[in-house]
């Protein structure tokens, strides 16, 4: 897993849209990158939804946030507009942004199945990880308090 003060890896992955995005086009803002298990499971709809009811305080601070989900850009499009999630969604269907980070979880409700592990990262402005947090297990979230408290939100 990669820790505070690690050079964040980068990545270009497909959004909810189809488009392309990648982190390092971000340089110069905070990106919270916050990656879940699965779209449409209650537990990931609390944590997209807590995260974006701070989009005002987020942009304020030059704040930027990233979904990241082993999940098709299909999927997190509806979950997207399902939920009125303001930030793009990642498509990391090929596992390779989480396992960059360290952060697979396998055999999530299906043998073999490989998800991304619920955690949340903050990427500072030169491209470091300021903030790292991991649930030990899917159904915990994140602390938001101590997550907005670190970007000043």
């Amino acid at each position: 897993m990669v820790n505070v003060g690690d050079k964040a890896p980068d990545f270009t992955l497909k959004a909810h849209d189809k488009s392309e995005v990648t982190l390092s086009s971000f340089s110069g803002s905070k990106v919270i990158l916050s990656f879940y298990p699965a779209a449409f499971t209650g537990v990931c709809q609390n944590q997209a939804c807590n995260i974006n009811d701070r989009a005002d305080a987020l942009s304020s601070v030059n704040c930027q946030v990233l979904g990241i989900s082993v999940d098709s850009p299909f999927a997190n499009n509806a979950f997207r507009d399902a939920n009125g999630i303001e930030y793009p969604l990642l498509s990391d269907v090929h596992r390779e942004v989480i396992s960059a980070y360290g952060v697979t979880f396998d055999n999530f409700a299906i043998d073999g199945y490989t998800v991304a592990q619920r955690s949340v990262f903050v990427i500072e402005e030169d491209g470091t990880i300021g903030y790292a947090w991991y649930a030990e297990n899917p159904g915990i979230e994140p602390d938001y308090q101590a997550l907005f408290a670190h970007i000043g939100a």
